[in-house]
């Protein structure tokens, strides 16, 4: 089993798969469950920014969508465990690409407000982008790095006139080196963001970077379970990490979980009140 730099297990090699399968069978094994927990959390967000900022489409920016999972239970009447039994059904293991994609375009029943939102997915998996695009649960994709450039022209282009930036477990590889980037891409404008952060990466940083162009950093109480760990090396290791930041794992991830809490950034002077 190999292990990335802060002792979690690496997962790499599902992101590029030319379909999500792999995926949905990696991390069924270890519960893998924060998009269900960030749903009604985006929901209300998206719900409030349309009323608040008289915008009738908000646009979301997924920030490590791989295949475009939070925009598909966002645009869906559907639930990760229903995904979990939708990909590794042992009835779709010999449906070739395209087949799969044509089941699931069809998954595409939206729930409330589902049709109301567009959804731009941002990774670094070309892949796991072009399936979402087919698949219909992204209007639009940015495959990029922003740690180390600037966007280029076309990607300034798909950034520009995001409402709403979210994330489920990218933050910390991910720095405010890509979410300056993305702020700076909208032309003045300041949009909201909220990110499930990893308890092990501080989010300091981040909010600091975002208040010198404008942003106040709330943290929304509560943790929240990301996924078991895949092994006791993992736990051990991911516990030595998060003891070094000076994080008390007494009660969440001693008991054999990762967690995430929920920072929202949003313009100063602007809180949104739906997390309140």
């Amino acid at each position: 089993m190999e292990y990335d730099d802060t002792g979690k297990t690496s997962f790499d090699h599902i992101y590029t798969q030319p379909d999500p399968r792999s995926y949905f069978a990696a991390l069924r094994e270890v519960d893998y469950r924060i998009p269900d927990l960030a749903k009604p959390y985006f929901a209300k967000l998206v719900a409030e920014y349309r009323q608040t900022q008289d915008t009738p489409t908000p646009q979301v920016l997924d920030i490590g969508c791989s295949y475009g999972i939070n925009a598909a239970l966002l645009r869906a009447d559907t639930t990760m465990d229903t995904l979990y039994d939708h990909y590794t059904d042992p009835a779709r293991a010999g449906l070739d690409r395209a087949g799969l994609l044509a089941q699931d375009r069809a998954l595409l029943h939206p729930g409330e407000g589902g049709e109301d939102i567009r959804v731009v997915g941002f990774d670094a998996s070309a892949p796991a982008l072009a399936y979402a695009r087919e698949a219909g649960f992204l209007d639009d994709t940015v495959h990029a790095d922003l740690e180390t450039a600037e966007p280029t022209e076309a990607q300034a282009a798909a950034l520009a006139g995001t409402d709403l930036v979210i994330s489920t477990g990218c933050v910390g590889y991910v720095t405010e080196a890509t979410l300056v980037r993305v702020a700076r891409a909208q032309g003045g404008r300041l949009p909201w963001m909220a990110h499930f952060v990893l308890r092990m990466f501080p989010y300091d940083p981040i909010a600091e970077a975002l208040a010198e162009l404008g942003y106040e950093t709330t943290a929304v109480p509560g943790a929240f379970k990301q996924r078991r760990f895949a092994s006791a090396d993992e736990q051990t290791q991911v516990l030595d990490t998060i003891a070094a930041a000076g994080v008390d794992p007494t009660g969440l991830e001693t008991e054999g979980w990762l967690y995430a809490e929920l920072h929202l950034s949003h313009p100063r002077g602007t809180t949104p009140t739906a997390l309140a």
